[in-house]
């Protein structure tokens, strides 16, 4: 038997899922702040708090890299990723270029096997609260229903790029979603516009909601972190670069 088609060894498996789970965890550290922007990330210090070996960590921390949740500093090893709304403003714009695109060639082309696709995620999607406690929930379902969105004509270029874009702004989501009540933003009401306007096939009208919606973070926490500057209160974990 070929090298190719020999069976998986039970060590190739659990060194696998090790490394799986430890980038889950840090990924999580770093969304929820835990990992702090900046923060330089020592593997004797991650291998006393995650309890996996340096190796699983560095593989952890390579896939954290193509995130753009981690930066690699040469021979100094890594660091999580700075978060400012400098940056937020650029993610925003890149978004904007490809996903509003993607929606129209998805409305001109998406079919009925689209539409039941798009159906079902955002029928989910908006069964789910949009709050802090089940933000988890909430972030994999709002992922699945944005790449349905633009899914309706197959562009697998579209969806790598667009996959990393949004694993690098879930960190931006994760600090809006707890502001959405105090702001009195319908995180909801939003992706029903887009939805409906997009099942109609109105394109214009599903491009111009989906605009605001992908806006709307930045305008949220831009909003929030003038309000902090102005009163003098405790610092969010953005900071706006000169």
């Amino acid at each position: 038997m070929s090298k190719r088609h020999a069976p998986k060894l039970d060590g190739e498996d659990t060194a696998r899922t090790l490394i799986e789970q430890a980038y889950m965890r840090l990924r999580d550290d770093i969304v929820e702040g835990r990992l702090a922007p900046g923060e330089r990330l020592r593997i004797e210090h991650l291998h006393q708090r995650y309890g996996v070996g340096a190796g699983t960590l560095r593989e952890a921390i390579t896939r954290l890299v193509s995130d753009a949740l981690v930066e690699a500093q040469g021979q100094r090893g890594f660091r999580v990723t700075m978060t400012s709304l400098d940056d937020l403003a650029d993610l925003t714009e890149v978004r904007l270029h490809l996903e509003l695109d993607a929606l129209r060639q998805s409305i001109r082309h998406g079919g009925a096997a689209w539409r039941a696709a798009l159906s079902h995620a955002f029928a989910d999607l908006d069964a789910c609260p949009v709050s802090p406690e089940y933000r988890k929930r909430w972030e994999a379902l709002n992922a699945r229903f944005h790449e349905v969105l633009i899914s309706g004509r197959p562009s697998p270029w579209t969806l790598r790029i667009w996959r990393v874009l949004a694993r690098h702004g879930e960190r931006y989501r994760s600090q809006a979603i707890a502001l959405h009540r105090a702001q009195g933003r319908d995180v909801a009401q939003e992706h029903r516009q887009i939805y409906e306007a997009a099942m109609e096939g109105n394109e214009a009208r599903a491009a111009l909601a989906l605009e605001a919606h992908i806006r709307a973070t930045l305008d949220l926490l831009a909003r929030t972190q003038q309000t902090v500057a102005e009163t003098g209160g405790a610092p969010d974990r953005i900071s706006v670069r000169a």
